[in-house]
Parts: C-alpha cells; sequence; structure tokens
C-alpha cells in the first residue's frame, strides 16, 4: 500500500468517527489522494457534487484529521476531472515520462484460485506473447474480483520485459469524454494518434461505451488498427459482449473475436489466502479466527476484503488495542452488508446517467432547459424513484424541482417504455446494470 493511500484510509477512519458513516460513503466514496505535500494536499473525485460538497463543507474536517494525525498543517485542495488534468497538463516532463502502473498489482501479488484461474492464466499468456496468444483478451465479472488487478498486471509485466513499450491504458467512459473534448478543440489528430499507435492497448470497463454511436465508431476503427498491427489488446467489463445490450454487433463481434473468460467472487479458500497475504504485507498478524470471521462475511469483492484489511490497520493505528476478535468485529460490522439490501444512492444513479448519457453532472441537476439533457434528467428521475425509497418531493430536491415536474418525468418515461421504445428500454437497462454493478 502506497503512503498516500495508506494516510488515506487512516484519514477515512477518522472522519468515520467525527462525522457519521453515512455521510463519509456518499461523499468520499470515489475520492482518493492525488498529491499530498506538507503545504497542500490534492483530493480528487470524477462527481462535481462531491467535488463542490467536499470543498465547502468537509475539506476543513480533512484538515482537523491531517493535523491530528500526521500533525500538519496542509491545506485541502479538491479537483475534478478539468482539474486533475490541467494538473498533468502542467507538468510536460510528466507527460514524457510512461505511464506509471502500481508496483503493488502484479502477478506475484495475484492470488490465484477455482473462480480466476483461467483468466490469470490468459493475462500471463499475453505479457508473455503480446498480439500473439489471445487477441483481444476479453475479462469480465463483477466489481472487486480482480479484473484491474490483471490489467495492471500485464502492464508491469510487459513493462519489464520491454520498457519502450508502448502502453496505454483508459477507461471507458474517459474514452468517451477524450473523444468529445477531441472533437470540440479539434485534435482528433492527436487523439487518433493516441490510441492507434499503441504496442498494449488496456481498457477498463468497456461497457460504458455502450449506447454512444460516434465513440463506438472511433472505437470500432482504434481497435481494427491495432489488431491488424497485431498489437494487444485487453478489455474487461462487468457483463460479457453479448450483454451489451446497447453496444453495436460489429463491436460484439470484434471482442469476442479472441478469448472471453470471466472472474466470480473468490471461493471461502481464496478469500482466506486472499485476506493472510494482504495481511502479510501490511506486517499485521491476524489471528486465524479473525480471518475466518472476515472470510465468512464477505464473499463477493476482493476490494472489499483488501478495505477491511487495510482498516484493521488503522484501526490498529489509532486503538492500539490487541487485534482479537472481539475488537476487530466492533471495528469492521459495518462493513459487511446484508445481500439483497443494499439500495443505491441519488448521486450514485445520477452519476451513472451522467456517464452513460455523456452529460454534465451540475447542468443535469441544474435548471438548464436544453435538449441534450431533458431526456437525461427525466431518466434519473425516473431511476431514482425506482431503484430508492424516496419520495416525489426528496426527488426533486436533488435535481431543483418540484414534485409535479419529477411526476411529469417518471411518467413520460414509463409512458415511453410502455409504448415500445427500444432505445429507452435498452438504456434504462444497461444504465441500471452499471449501478447495480457498484452496489
Amino acid at each position: 500500500m502506497s503512503a498516500a493511500s495508506y494516510a488515506w484510509a487512516k484519514i477515512i477512519n477518522y472522519l468515520e468517527r467525527q462525522l457519521t458513516s453515512t455521510v463519509v460513503s456518499s461523499c468520499f466514496e470515489d475520492t482518493d489522494i492525488l498529491e499530498m505535500t506538507d503545504e497542500k494536499v490534492i483530493l480528487y473525485t470524477p462527481n462535481e457534487f462531491h467535488q463542490s460538497m467536499i470543498q465547502r463543507r468537509y475539506a476543513p474536517h480533512v484538515e482537523d484529521a491531517l493535523k491530528e494525525l500526521f500533525n500538519s498543517d496542509a491545506k485541502v485542495v479538491v479537483f475534478g476531472d478539468r482539474e486533475r488534468d490541467e494538473y498533468y497538463k502542467k507538468d510536460e516532463a510528466k507527460a514524457a515520462t510512461p505511464l506509471d502502473f502500481n508496483p503493488q498489482f502484479s502477478f506475484d501479488n495475484f492470488v490465484v484460485g477455482s473462480s480466476n484461474r483461467i483468466a490469470h492464466g490468459a493475462a500471463l499468456a499475453v505479457t508473455n506473447h503480446p498480439g500473439e496468444a489471445y487477441n483481444p483478451l476479453f475479462i469480465y465479472g463483477p466489481p472487486g474480483v480482480g479484473k484491474t488487478h490483471l490489467l495492471y498486471a500485464i502492464a508491469n509485466g510487459l513493462r519489464g520485459r520491454n520498457p519502450n513499450a508502448n502502453i496505454v491504458y483508459i477507461k471507458g467512459d474517459q474514452f468517451a469524454n477524450e473523444l468529445i473534448t477531441a472533437i470540440q478543440t479539434g485534435k482528433n489528430i492527436e487523439f487518433r494518434s493516441k490510441y492507434r499507435e499503441a504496442d498494449l492497448f488496456l481498457v477498463d470497463d468497456i461497457q460504458f461505451i455502450a449506447g454512444k454511436e460516434a465513440t463506438q465508431e472511433e472505437f470500432f476503427h482504434t481497435f481494427n488498427k491495432l489488431y491488424e498491427d497485431h498489437k494487444q489488446i485487453v478489455l474487461t467489463s462487468d457483463r460479457k459482449p453479448d450483454d451489451m445490450l446497447t453496444l453495436e454487433d460489429r463491436l460484439k463481434s470484434r471482442f469476442l473475436w479472441g478469448l472471453t473468460v470471466d472472474i466470480q467472487p473468490p471461493d471461502y479458500e481464496t478469500r482466506m489466502a486472499i485476506i493472510r497475504k494482504r495481511a502479510k504485507s501490511m506486517d499485521l498478524d491476524l489471528d486465524d479466527d479473525v480471518c475466518n470471521y472476515i472470510a465468512i462475511n464477505i464473499t463477493n469483492n476482493i476490494r472489499q476484503l483488501e478495505g477491511t484489511v487495510k482498516k484493521i490497520l488503522a484501526y490498529q493505528e489509532l486503538n492500539d488495542m490487541p487485534l482479537d476478535l472481539p475488537n476487530i468485529s466492533r471495528a469492521i460490522d459495518d462493513m459487511f452488508k446484508v445481500e439483497g439490501n443494499a439500495l443505491p444512492t441519488p448521486s450514485l444513479i445520477i452519476s451513472q446517467v451522467c456517464k452513460f448519457y455523456s452529460v454534465d453532472e451540475t447542468a443535469l441537476r441544474g435548471t438548464q432547459r436544453s435538449k441534450g439533457i431533458a431526456e437525461p434528467r427525466q431518466v434519473a428521475m425516473y431511476l431514482v424513484r425506482k431503484l430508492t425509497n424516496l419520495s416525489l418531493p426528496d426527488i426533486g430536491v436533488q435535481f431543483a424541482r418540484d414534485h409535479s415536474t419529477v411526476l411529469y418525468a417518471i411518467t413520460k418515461v414509463e409512458t415511453e417504455l410502455k409504448q415500445g421504445n427500444v432505445t429507452m428500454q435498452n438504456n434504462i437497462r444497461d444504465i441500471t446494470a452499471n449501478i447495480n454493478s457498484l452496489l
């Protein structure tokens, strides 16, 4: 675990005791440390609403945590996507440096079990024989089961074999957003050159290009160029290509040209191995009964297993108590979710709608009445009503609208669905799948 990640884990632990777990999970769920110095701590969140909320309301609490935990007087700044992009662009030397992948995500640190053995073997094969073994390699499975770990392991493995390899990593929604920016700024040639000259092209969460016509067109030609040049392509998704209802058939076909493998949630033995391996890497000595307690209660998500071990580390540092089962159970019980009881937050739903339609969240929540915003806003209202327990007035608060406007939007979407609007049906289905994959 990097120093920044370790510091952030301790800060989150501190905030949960000062605020509430609900506030922390809703406002800081997608936030991380971009930079940490003696003078300044830069936080990053892709969610504009969270960015504004943290900067206005919670930055002082983070500064208190820095003071209390690290005796630091650093000031907190919160970046969104735009500020983060400018931050990276300001240092031209950084832009010339090969993309850096966390060395912790290696094949040596990947715990192999029955649920991921085939995917692990395929990832090793493309690392040793890029562009030859399986091209493309398509890995799918629910969130938190190790898909991104394998992507980074492939990148680190190839970089070790060929330090000069041009490795390009991107998330599906970022590819779409970069394309929009390139079109707006007239930098289509630079955009295409960036991706079509890659030796290894890694795309995480490819499902987010589904339904975006221009993005799919651009990705189709990028894929063809790389494939024809025998460059390795590796894609991950939360579902297999055939289940992406708004993905073009020609892309589905190409995604199936190579090898498609799934990763399932780890079985009990693999979960125990993961817990022990992560605890050892953090110099934590956990008894078998503690490891068993975690493995029994967290069954679907490797990321949550690792997060639990990190929380135990922070708990030990902050409380200086024995790591026995009674203490551990009190520290981490809030991380256990009863399957089927988790409801998405309005913020999660709205962010996924914005991601799907490539619209700005502030505009969707605001009073803008442009045609490009109307449908996404109506869909967001419909999904918040369908997937949460919020009343119409409560939903209206999320969008600065009254309950009658919310009712009109919901009725309009329901009418479209009942009348057999296939595009609307597929959009709702894909967005709902994206939301469910994050719970």
